[in-house]
């Protein structure tokens, strides 16, 4: 029972924490409604496996090495902000081109290259793994039971696999797909301003 209420726990931390926007929201957006419900759906499953692989990495102790060598903390940060900022740049760039143009691009992207996105862009974030062991640190107890470096992992990927496929599935819906062909420049906008936004801050504004 007590192993039950752990992982309740735990599993409603990490609802709350995958329905936050982010980054990761923006891509699987955008590939759900330019691209494809499929496409979505694959990038869904990319943001899944990356954050199973930092809950992997949190439940093994990542937050005590990157305290411990703070110059990797800030290596990871400035990365995955660049790359966040690099995917700004390539939205905004596609902004004032037309569907049939901007979607030459998105056409030739294969179901592959959608997974890897949702994974990379997932994990360009290491503030994620520091949220989840600090989730783990609260709520795990001090000997943690061996089946839970699988169990953890798995409770991550679903979580966050679950809630991004639903984003695909209702943002690849006709209504609004119409609404972004109508507005496409506007969303692109927004989009490129917030992912810029969030790559920033990441460099910068991280503690």
């Amino acid at each position: 029972m007590d192993s039950l209420l752990i992982l309740g726990s735990i599993a409603l931390a990490l609802m709350l924490g995958a329905i936050s926007p982010g980054p990761t929201f923006i891509y699987v957006a955008k590939n759900s409604i330019a691209v494809s419900r499929k496409h979505g759906l694959f990038t869904a499953l990319g943001t899944g496996t990356g954050a199973a692989l930092f809950g992997l990495l949190a439940v093994l102790g990542l937050q005590a090495i990157l305290l411990a060598v703070p110059s990797a903390y800030l290596i990871l940060k400035i990365c995955g902000g660049l790359y966040l900022l690099w995917l700004a740049f390539k939205i905004l760039r596609h902004a004032k081109e037309p569907i049939e143009v901007a979607n030459d691009d998105t056409q030739q992207m294969s179901f592959a290259k959608a997974y890897r996105t949702g994974l990379v862009v997932q994990l360009s974030n290491p503030k994620i793994a520091i949220v989840l062991a600090s989730i783990f640190t609260a709520l795990l107890p001090k000997e943690i039971p061996t089946y839970y470096y699988f169990v953890l992992p798995t409770l991550c990927f679903f979580i966050d696999a679950g809630w991004y496929s639903l984003v695909a599935m209702a943002l690849s819906a006709e209504g609004p797909r119409k609404v972004y062909l109508k507005f496409k420049k506007i969303f692109d906008r927004i989009a490129g301003g917030v992912m810029t936004v969030l790559g920033l801050k990441l460099i910068f504004g991280m503690k």
